[in-house]
């Protein structure tokens, strides 16, 4: 987090999606605590986390490559390009889309979201 964030503004999200509640998971922020402040995230609210749309674009990009990545190490160098591909702008639209996604998850009460 300090080699990230270097502002003193640093704070932890993660969408308590299942993977999410290991212990392993779930011991990092509590050791390390004091180095940032913690967002509580409405449990299991995925559709909540510009990640997972971050994901999905890498992952249409992906599939749409010809010819596709063979091994590993070709899939990663794809990604690493199509990571540089993504407009700033569309980052930016995600993260300012963050007050009207809490919005709605407040209107449904913690439940799932449609979009």
């Amino acid at each position: 987090m300090s080699i990230v964030h270097s502002y003193g503004l640093e704070q932890f999200q993660q969408d308590n999606a299942t993977p999410h509640a290991s212990r392993v998971a779930t011991k990092w922020p509590q050791v390390h605590s004091s180095e940032f402040r913690h967002f509580h995230w409405p449990t299991k609210s995925p559709e909540m986390n510009i990640i997972e749309d971050i994901r999905d674009a890498l992952l249409h990009a992906v599939e749409n490559r010809y010819p596709p990545p063979r091994t590993p190490m070709d899939l990663w160098t794809v990604l690493k390009d199509e990571w540089c591909e993504l407009p700033p702008r569309y980052l930016q639209t995600l993260v300012e889309s963050m007050p009207h996604r809490v919005a709605a998850l407040l209107c449904v009460r913690g439940g799932p979201i449609r979009y």
